[in-house]
């Protein structure tokens, strides 16, 4: 039987009770400088010299201080956050678009929150509201079908920086960067039919989003001048992914007058289609020519190589930031797009009817 000498013995398995919160007054002590030489040196200031930064960031880890942007916020007005959403994170072009525009804001010591909204405007407006509460700097934006020109010109009638990207919206009082959609599908019709092809279908695109609608209107504006009618051509509009390729192929098959040349809204669509005939037993290239749009990675690397249009995403995502870049530091930006002319890239998927370009694949 144990003795009870009245002393308490501590409590087993509690933690130890919480020290103070380290704050930037530590740093400043335990180095001999100012607090606010120590909040420029996190924050990367050219104000301060860069051995002094290197010292304070150290410091710093060294003793555990995690910097309080929230805090700093408060102080400055600038939360140093962006937000960036697009519809489709999983397309290797937005992944190119993100890329560069992280790159050029990260050398800003801007943070970046991304949201992939999949074209559902309620969830690209919940993301909005979430970057309002952290009082985001401001937000690039590929508008999700439905949007309006009146939300985003209600953020910026508040005084947010906004830059649309690959998409705009009629109507907006903010700048928006994108490629030239319709000359990039008029110059990739106009190759198809310089081949010799004159029943061409247009696979793909959402047409209520400004880069569907200038996409389907350069293959219209090509066949028309080509004295073709694009309405008597197979059109299948909402088709974005490698998965809707796939699925579109039975539809193409199934038409009475099967076109001899494909304009795929992108290269993911273009892929998809490729597979599938092959499947199929009809050879992308020699049987049916296929075009992309985008140029993403790997499109040269297929069999037949994927000919298609390079937008050019890097300099779509640099621009971008940039843009937001300068109305975050008061600039006045105009409203009016910033168009991208993009490049053709003619490969082995679009040969004139019958012809092979590519290697035949073994059986």
């Amino acid at each position: 039987m144990s003795e009870d000498n009245g002393s308490s013995s501590p409590t087993p398995n509690l933690p130890p009770k919480p020290g103070k919160r380290l704050t930037l007054g530590h740093i400043a002590d335990q180095l001999g400088i100012s607090t606010a030489t120590v909040s420029l040196a996190l924050r990367d200031s050219p104000l301060v010299a860069e051995e002094t930064r290197e010292k304070v960031k150290q410091t710093a880890q060294e003793i555990g201080y995690i910097y309080n942007r929230s805090a700093a916020s408060l102080r400055t007005a600038r939360s140093q956050i962006v937000g960036v959403a697009v519809h489709d994170i999983l397309n290797p072009f937005f992944a190119e678009v993100f890329s560069a525009l992280e790159d050029v804001l990260e050398e800003q010591g801007q943070m970046i929150f991304i949201c992939n909204h999949r074209d559902d405007v309620k969830r690209q407006r919940a993301f909005v509201n979430t970057l309002l509460q952290h009082r985001a700097d401001g937000l690039i934006l590929c508008p999700s079908v439905g949007t309006s020109a009146e939300e985003i010109n209600r953020l910026v009638d508040q005084g947010i920086p906004v830059t649309l990207v690959a998409r705009e919206v009629q109507g907006v009082w903010a700048p928006c960067v994108r490629g030239d959609d319709l000359s990039g599908t008029f110059q990739i019709t106009r190759h198809l039919l310089a081949q010799g092809h004159k029943d061409i279908a247009m696979i793909g695109g959402r047409r209520d989003s400004s880069t569907g609608k200038y996409r389907n209107a350069g293959w219209r504006k090509a066949m028309s001048e080509a004295g073709l009618d694009p309405d008597s051509q197979l059109d299948l509009p909402e088709l974005m992914t490698q998965a809707d390729g796939r699925a579109a192929v039975s539809k193409v098959l199934e038409v009475q007058q099967r076109p001899t040349a494909i304009v795929g809204f992108n290269d993911l669509v273009a892929f998809g289609l490729m597979t599938t005939f092959r499947r199929a037993g009809i050879e992308p290239g020699p049987d049916i020519a296929v075009t992309g749009y985008d140029d993403i990675d790997g499109a040269d690397a297929r069999t037949p190589a994927l000919t298609s249009v390079n937008s050019q995403p890097d300099k779509i995502g640099r621009l971008a930031a940039l843009t937001l870049l300068r109305q975050i530091a008061g600039d006045r930006v105009p409203n009016t797009p910033i168009v991208i002319e993009p490049e053709l890239k003619v490969r082995e998927s679009s040969p004139p009817p019958g012809v092979r370009l590519a290697q035949k694949l073994a059986d």
